[in-house]
């Protein structure tokens, strides 16, 4: 007898298609059988050892976050509940152009400060590991061999790359480094990797001209990858950045996912039909394109990654030495306020629009929660004095909500045909952005149920169906016989991200079940001791 029927669910199986009502069977991981309309048919209801009565709520293939920042925290919280809780059953992670393989262990010990924010220091991680293969393989085995609460896939991430091979100075690589730098692309996707990533605003990513990038997509596009840059502006140049990426990646014949594609400051309010003409100018031509967004307004990143990319030059101890430096701090204080740094989109920066939402150094909890201008504020300084001192004091590890935004760009871009949702979401921090814990199950109940930007059919099949065609997962991503049952249950009329500003960690509400590999992550509610995930590696 089978393990599991999924008795009169609502499937809304992810292609997009009209829901249907039907009995669905799983067995050995995978869905054996859908009966649809079994009770109106009068036929023999399927029978198994376990019979879940789905009256009442819908059942979808498993959500897929596309951009995800969980590299260490899959490794370090088996319960995991701010992606499980949310009906998460794959992330991508690797994203920005920065992550923990390839590495050597120089590399290794620059990259753990320079994202300390995203993912905190790692002190309480075992890095065993230095190849793609081998955190996929970590993956894998997880915790005591079982495994991790949901699945990953890994971008091999080009800043990590170009730290590994070329270091971190902004030049040209030589033509060895070029050449060291594709053989770790090609490793990496050979071990497993299903595309590369880029921080095209971060150091030491940011140093690579088009030329290099380009050469690298090549290598991706061999192993049938795709890239995903966080590129080169999301404020000042915003389209011409997008366009660069889509002239890049079309000469390389690779496709590409554009990362939390928006739309932000002022400059940009209203002009995410001009992003939106652009990528179908060049889908019409027959590029391969796609996109992920989350659903909120405000972004949220590092408060160094503000800084100008001169600044950032050789690493994070030299960039503590510039802000030590008080000509140099000088210096990138202009950058920043008048001029527009690199680090800011090439606006300049608002600091009413900056909110720390972590510290590493508990001492500096008053921070969190206040914008640099309350905090500069309430001491009576410049805020620009208040940023320099958090930036030294808490070692660059301060990450920061940035509220610089446009609902009508969020809206309209999420309707778009070739989008997909993606979180990105930093689960550090006291005060971590809710979009961490909250995505999916906002997109299902504010944005299908209350405002109606998208049909319940057509919001699924951006969260699942569409992101595992990206993912070439021949076998996840739709209620098919014979797919993976990586199955979500949720109550269209009560599904809603419980996370808000004011208390960001707290868990969505009707979202009662969660299949990965047919076993239960999520069941009544409740987290169960289930370790489902595991690393899946790109189809070659």
């Amino acid at each position: 007898m089978e393990e599991l029927v999924i008795r009169d669910a609502d499937v809304v199986d992810g292609s997009g298609g009209p829901s249907y009502r039907a009995d669905v069977v799983v067995d050995g991981g995978r869905i054996v059988s859908i009966v649809q309309e079994a009770a109106a048919a009068g036929c023999q209801r399927p029978k198994a050892r376990r019979e879940l009565d789905a009256e009442g709520l819908v059942l979808s293939p498993g959500f897929i976050d596309m951009h995800a920042h969980s590299d260490l925290e899959l490794l370090r919280d088996p319960d995991h509940s701010a992606k499980a809780a949310q009906g998460v059953t794959l992330e991508v992670i690797g994203q920005d152009g920065l992550s923990y393989a390839p590495v050597d262990d120089r590399t290794l010990t620059e990259v753990r400060r320079a994202i300390t924010g995203w993912n905190g220091s790692g002190e309480d991680i075992d890095f065993d590991w230095r190849t793609v293969g081998e955190y996929l393989d970590r993956l894998d085995a997880g915790f005591d061999g079982q495994g991790i609460a949901v699945n990953a896939a890994y971008l091999i991430p080009q800043g990590t790359v170009r730290a590994l091979a070329v270091g971190w100075e902004d030049r040209a690589a030589t033509p060895d480094e070029l050449d060291r730098m594709r053989q770790l692309v090609a490793q990496g996707m050979a071990e497993g990797a299903v595309g590369m990533s880029s921080g095209l605003t971060y150091t030491p990513g940011m140093y690579a001209k088009d030329a290099e990038l380009t050469e690298l997509c090549r290598v991706v596009a061999s192993y049938g990858g795709y890239y995903c840059p966080h590129h080169r502006s999301y404020g000042a140049g915003a389209l011409e950045a997008y366009e660069e990426m889509v002239a890049l990646t079309r000469e390389a014949g690779c496709a590409l996912h554009l990362a939390h594609a928006t739309m932000n400051f002022g400059v940009n309010k209203g002009r995410a039909p001009q992003l939106l003409s652009l990528l179908d100018k060049a889908l019409d031509e027959g590029a391969d394109i796609s996109l992920d967004t989350y659903p909120y307004t405000p972004g949220c990143t590092t408060l160094v990654a503000m800084l100008p990319s001169w600044a950032s030059e050789g690493g994070p101890e030299a960039i503590l030495a510039r802000l030590s430096d008080d000509e140099a701090a000088e210096r990138i204080r202009h950058h920043m306020e008048v001029v527009g740094a690199d680090g800011c989109h090439g606006v300049p920066i608002e600091w009413d629009t900056i909110e720390i939402s972590g510290v590493s150094d508990p001492a500096l909890g008053d921070f969190v929660g206040r914008t640099i201008r309350q905090s500069a504020d309430a001491r009576g300084e410049a805020p620009w004095v208040t940023a320099r001192r958090l930036l030294l004091d808490d070692r660059l590890g301060s990450t920061i909500l940035q509220h610089v935004g446009h609902e009508e760009n969020v809206r309209t871009i999420m309707r778009h045909r070739v989008h997909t949702g993606g979180s990105d979401g930093i689960l550090r921090g006291t005060k971590p952005h809710p979009r961490a814990y909250g995505t999916f199950p906002h997109y299902l109940g504010r944005y299908v149920r209350e405002l109606g930007v998208l049909s319940l059919e057509e919001c699924v099949a951006h969260l699942t169906g569409r992101p595992a065609a990206r993912l070439r997962l021949a076998d996840r991503g739709l209620v098919r016989e014979g797919h993976r049952a990586d199955l979500v249950l949720f109550d269209p009329a009560t599904v809603a991200a419980g996370s808000t500003f004011e208390e960001p960690r707290t868990l969505p509400t009707g979202i009662p079940h969660v299949l990965i590999d047919g076993r239960f992550v999520i069941d009544d509610g409740r987290r169960t001791d289930v370790l489902a995930g595991r690393a899946i590696r790109g189809a070659r």
